[in-house]
């Protein structure tokens, strides 16, 4: 069963420079629990998040990082970078720059392979000094939800289930700028994408 991620540095997580590709991020912690789980199912897991990537920027490597590939499964955590590259102006991308280039992706995945998806919210931690991003990350959120509403087999509504976490610990405990995971935070995501998973592990066999 072959396993695609796609995202951007939460999804990356170093994997380039890490002599097994999956980087030490919740991809990484992700495919430990999955074999675990099912010790007979031979996976090939591939991670293709790359730093920095923007949802256009996703959009336009889908055929090289995801089509050429045909895998069974595909995950998405896309989103961030399109506020943080626009932080010190408060000129955000548009809805429609959003929506258009992340339902390309969708319809990609969805006419060119015949892979179950799995969306994960972006999420932006409550940590100091990013509260004005909080505006914008909500936008996109929502349209994250609609498209997920559209063509996902399973959904990982991130933002709300790693604030629950915040009443647990102070929010630098699991991300030291409110949007990368420590090693904490990842292992938390990576348990949330595994319960995923089994949803459309159930129905691929």
């Amino acid at each position: 069963m072959k396993v695609v991620f796609l995202g951007d540095s939460i999804t990356d997580a170093g994997r380039r420079t890490d002599e097994n590709g999956m980087g030490n991020g919740y991809a990484f912690y992700a495919s430990k629990i999955i074999k675990s789980r099912h010790p007979v199912t031979e996976f090939e897991f591939i991670n293709r998040g790359i730093n920095g990537d923007k949802i256009i920027m996703l959009a336009e490597r889908m055929q090289e990082d995801c089509i050429d590939l045909q895998p069974d499964v595909v995950s998405i955590l896309i989103g961030i970078n399109n506020t943080a590259c626009r932080e010190d102006t408060l000129n955000w991308y548009t809805s429609e720059h959003f929506e258009g280039a992340y339902r390309q992706i969708l319809t990609d995945i969805k006419t060119k392979t015949n892979a179950k998806i799995i969306i994960l919210e972006e999420f932006l931690f409550p940590v100091p000094g990013k509260d004005h991003w909080r505006v914008d990350v909500d936008s996109k959120i929502g349209i994250t939800r609609k498209l997920a509403r559209e063509f996902a087999d399973v959904y990982v509504p991130l933002d709300g289930l790693l604030h629950a976490h915040c009443l647990d610990a102070y929010p630098v405990a699991w991300s030291h700028d409110g949007v990368h995971p420590t090693e904490a935070a990842a292992r938390i995501i990576a348990g949330y994408y595994a319960d995923a998973f089994e949803k459309v592990f159930a129905k691929l066999n």
